[in-house]
Order: structure tokens, then C-alpha cells, then sequence
């Protein structure tokens, strides 16, 4: 379950990659490099900062394949059917919501401490998009105000590794922490759920 997992995140990582490339006008190299970029990103630095050689995508290279196939096919599809008003964010929600899981999961079997399997997952599901805003010339989602985008990672990687550490049958732990990711992220969104902004004096 864990490789179809990961195999559907970097498909939809990788479209709303090609999404973001596609509103920027780049051409059919630009497409499917921002794809590549948002869909392996955080998986590559993740892997480098846990030490596993080769990293993910080396060892197997069927993730770079899904990854430009689903850029392309994301492309034409776009050219055939108007593309949804919101297909950018829900694309992103669910790449975020699988990416984090599967980060937090990896981590745990290299048997890391708790804080590190959580930070492990913020990062593989917020780092692509960041490298593929920065491409884009776009402020990173993280950054934006009243985006729940890294706090929705965080409270889903902690929810898995709560629900793991306690014992909860497989697979809740995975799903729930997904259903979490997701629910945060689209609220975010469509009804300006947030975190209190401190009013800071600007002196």
C-alpha cells in the first residue's frame, strides 16, 4: 500500500505542478520540469537529510516516469476540458496529504525519534511545492498569510505518529492522518480557517 501510495502522491504533486507551469505560459520542457520538481522534491531532501542512498527516485526510477506522465497527460488534458476553478488547490491538498504520510512512514522504519518522523513528513509533503513556487516566481504557499499548508502537515504527521505509537490497527493511522492533512488544507481555503496572527508592534 505504501508504494501505490506514494506512486499516487507524485502523480498529483506532479499535476499541480504542471498546473502551475501551465498559468505561467512555459512550454512543454517547463511543464514537465516544475512537475518533476514538485513531485520529488521533498522526497529527495528528505531522503539526503535521513542519509538513504540512492534516493528514492535512483532506486527506482518509476517514479520519475509517473511523475512526466502525469505533467503531460495533465497538460492535454487541460488543453481538451476547461480546467476547475479549483483543481490547482485540491491537487495540492492531496499531494500534501499523501506526501507527509509517506515521509512520516519512511522515516519511522529507518527508526527515528518521534520528532524527527514528524519533521520528516512536513518536509517531504511542503518542500516540492516551495521549489515549484520559487521556479514559478510565486510566493511559497508556507508563507502566505492564513494558508494552513506546513500546519496542516504538522498536525497530520502528529496524528499518524499518535495513532501508531498507540497502538491503532492499520490502516487508520494512515488514512486518518490523511482525511486530517486534506480537511485542514481545503478549509484553509475555501473558508479562511487560519492561525491567530500576532499583532507584534512593527518598531
Amino acid at each position: 500500500m505504501h508504494y501505490v501510495l506514494d506512486l499516487i502522491g507524485v502523480a498529483v504533486f506532479a499535476a499541480s505542478g504542471a498546473l502551475s507551469a501551465g498559468r505561467k505560459r512555459m512550454d512543454l520542457l517547463g511543464v514537465a520540469v516544475i512537475a518533476v520538481v514538485t513531485a520529488i522534491g521533498g522526497g529527495t531532501i528528505r531522503d539526503v537529510l535521513l542519509d538513504q542512498h540512492p534516493v528514492f527516485w535512483i532506486r527506482d526510477p518509476a517514479y520519475v516516469v509517473v511523475t512526466v506522465c502525469a505533467g503531460l497527460a495533465t497538460t492535454l488534458w487541460v488543453r481538451v476540458l476547461p480546467v476547475p476553478r479549483h483543481a490547482l488547490t485540491v491537487a495540492d491538498a492531496m499531494g500534501l496529504a499523501l506526501f507527509t504520510v509517506s515521509g512520516a512512514q519512511i522515516a519511522e522504519r529507518t527508526g527515528q525519534a518521534g520528532i524527527v518522523v514528524v519533521v520528516m513528513g512536513v518536509i517531504t509533503g511542503v518542500a516540492g511545492g516551495v521549489v515549484r513556487d520559487v521556479l514559478c516566481n510565486d510566493i511559497p504557499l508556507i508563507f502566505r498569510k492564513g494558508s494552513l499548508y506546513a500546519t496542516a502537515a504538522l498536525a497530520g504527521a502528529v496524528l499518524y505518529l499518535v495513532l501508531e505509537r498507540v497502538g491503532t490497527p492499520a490502516p487508520v493511522p494512515t488514512f486518518a492522518a490523511m482525511a486530517t492533512i486534506a480537511a485542514l488544507r481545503l478549509a484553509s481555503v475555501y473558508w479562511g480557517l487560519a492561525l491567530p496572527v500576532p499583532d507584534l508592534p512593527q518598531e
